[in-house]
């Protein structure tokens, strides 16, 4: 990891590291984008043909194959599960399903004035398309983490894309009830979703994270299809003054493993620490090859002037995973994905068990919104109910608002009510 310091004679040069940074996002999905861009069109004009092309290309699908994983697969990997695994698997989707319990939305009505009742109502998406990688490492806990808050919601159609599937993930796929998983990865699953072909059906939204292929297909289909987020190569971030180098170094390597362009960062105004951890850094990356070429690459530390110039730096980057040393940090933290507390909490916790969803914002969009949640998979509609009298008093200030906005057919729709409709 290099280190840089932002004041003196680094100043400079951590000046233009922090904003080729901040534009990571943008940059990154663009130079995918003329690829990823003819796939999407050629799976939307000739279908099935087109996705089992790339099928076969890219995703290892061999001929005569069937794209869509049958539940006997899926009980066949289930019943083959270590029981530990099992156990493990049961235990966080226990826990994701319940913090999705916690955070769905609920319905309400208010009664501003006399006559006039206005509220919510909340009804779950039609369809959702999971997507869930399955390149380097099978990822059971993004099937189990994207499925059971649209399970949560009541989507009544979830569809499940993955390249090659572990078993683990088709075992995952079993115990969260999944009956339409189809065996294709990459920009081509995202079209197929996004668009439909005669074997997948088109989904309403698609949700789950990716490498920057289905990132940018994911944003180039958003136009047609709803997305989560752009959810790319895992970033993390640790702003700490006074954190455990060991316990520090450890989760900046565990998520750099996860791919090449992961980024890790570490944000400190205390240099002995910086020091410290990238020394920890060097020695737990040994052995560990996609960690090692991601840190050497992409890995930095920043050593600021102030406390303070550490916590608008970790502001500006807006992570999408980001530890600090107390809960007191969490009054400066605005932009971020997920919060991990002190020292006692790795983010790989975060990745598996504890509940909250590991699905987050990269590129900065932790500025706009934090991570996938059950409130991906409803909508919210809202409601409003006059009575007579509450049309009569209210009525003539909508009047008022229309004729100012040269709306003559509003201002008419109000009176028509008041006077007609008796």
């Amino acid at each position: 990891m290099r280190l840089v310091k932002t004041f003196g004679r680094g100043a400079k040069a951590a000046s233009a590291l922090i904003e080729t940074l901040e534009q990571r996002g943008a940059t990154n999905t663009a130079r995918v984008e003329p690829v990823v861009s003819r796939i999407l069109t050629e799976v939307r004009k000739s279908g099935d043909r087109a996705l089992l092309k790339y099928a076969a290309q890219f995703d290892g699908l061999t001929k005569g194959q069937a794209l869509l994983v049958s539940r006997e697969e899926m009980r066949t990997a289930w019943e083959s599960t270590a029981p530990k695994l099992q156990a493990a698997m049961m235990v966080a989707r226990g826990n994701i399903l319940s913090f999705a319990e916690a955070q769905l939305p609920r319905e309400w009505t208010i009664c501003p004035m006399a006559g006039l009742q206005t509220g919510q109502i909340v009804r779950p998406l039609g369809s959702v398309g999971c997507y869930v990688p399955g390149g380097r490492y099978p990822l059971p806990s993004t099937l189990l983490m994207t499925v059971t808050p649209a399970h949560v919601a009541g989507v009544e159609r979830i569809v499940v894309c993955s390249p090659r599937p572990a078993k683990e993930t088709m075992a995952a796929a079993w115990l969260a009830g999944i009956t339409e998983f189809y065996r294709v990865g990459g920009a081509q699953a995202i079209a197929a979703m996004a668009f439909g072909t005669s074997t997948v059906r088109r989904v309403d939204k698609i949700v789950g994270p990716g490498n920057l292929y289905v990132t940018a297909a994911k944003m180039l289909a958003s136009a047609e299809c709803g997305i989560d987020m752009p959810a790319g190569p895992t970033e993390i971030v640790v702003t700490s003054e006074v954190g455990c180098a060991a316990g520090i170094a450890g989760d900046l390597v565990a998520q750099a493993e996860h791919d090449p362009d992961a980024l890790a960062v570490l944000i400190t105004s205390n240099e002995a620490l910086a020091r410290e951890v990238a020394a920890e850094v060097k020695l737990r990356a040994k052995g560990n090859a996609i960690a090692k070429q991601s840190l050497a690459e992409q890995g930095s530390i920043f050593v600021t002037a102030t406390v303070r110039e550490a916590q608008e730096l970790t502001n500006r980057l807006a992570p999408e995973h980001l530890t600090v040393d107390a809960v007191s940090d969490l009054k400066w933290v605005n932009n971020a994905g997920s919060v991990f507390v002190g020292d006692h909490s790795p983010q790989s916790m975060g990745d598996y068990v504890s509940g909250p969803n590991h699905v987050l914002p990269t590129g900065r969009v932790g500025r706009v919104r934090g991570g996938l949640s059950v409130m991906d998979f409803v909508k919210v509609i809202t409601v409003q109910e006059y009575t007579d009298k509450g049309l009569n008093q209210m009525g003539p200030h909508a009047i008022a608002l229309a004729e100012a906005e040269g709306l003559a057919g509003h201002a008419e729709s109000v009176r028509a009510r008041m006077n007609e409709c008796d």
